[in-house]
């Protein structure tokens, strides 16, 4: 497991809901959307503190994972709430231990801003996930816009110390770890975007 980013969020578990509670009011009709087809067995990615939980379809039965253990003791009494089930795991996404086409489904909301190695960890969902399974993200990318473009560029070393990089192609990432692009939404600007994938 990646120490120093389990140590980064662990840090950063205390203060999250503070942090993330302007954006959870701002894309909740956005997140609803992304997670109403949620079907089968699914993996949500990084579940933080389970902000994201009051968003999921009642009566499904997901595994959501994190890499911090700080993150999922307060994410613990939203997954109690969910009207069906939540298997919480601390996990690496680089790391995932569950056999090849596991899952039905894979769902990630502003996640892939922080995994170190995005490829590879995009590589290791398409690994679990079962053929024609989806891959649907919510997600903060880096633009192609001026001079937005160049904006995040700047802000990203910064950023990162503490959370995210602002500047990732995550669009293009997802096409490097093998997966076929249904659905490109920009949701504000070309920065936040909604991707549906197929393997």
């Amino acid at each position: 497991m990646d120490r120093l980013t389990r140590k980064k969020w662990d840090s950063a578990a205390a203060r999250y809901d503070l942090f993330s509670a302007g954006a959870e009011k701002r894309w909740a009709s956005v997140k609803q959307e992304t997670f109403a087809p949620m079907r089968g067995k699914v993996l949500f990615l990084a579940a933080g503190t389970g902000v994201d939980f009051q968003f999921f379809p009642a009566g499904q039965e997901i595994i959501a994972i994190d890499i911090s253990s700080k993150m999922l003791e307060q994410a613990r009494p939203r997954a109690d709430a969910y009207r069906g089930r939540i298997e919480l795991r601390e996990m690496d996404v680089h790391e995932l231990d569950y056999p090849d086409e596991t899952f039905d489904q894979v769902f990630t909301s502003c996640t892939f801003c922080s995994v170190p190695d995005p490829v590879n960890g995009l590589r290791r969902l398409h690994r679990v996930l079962r053929p024609g399974g989806e891959l649907r993200m919510f997600e903060h990318t880096g633009s192609r816009w001026f001079p937005f473009n160049v904006m995040l560029h700047l802000m990203t070393p910064i950023t990162r110390l503490s959370g995210p990089e602002l500047n990732r192609p995550t669009v293009a990432n997802v096409r490097k770890a093998g997966f076929t692009i249904r659905e490109v939404r920009n949701v504000y600007l070309d920065v936040v975007k909604s991707i549906v994938a197929v393997k």
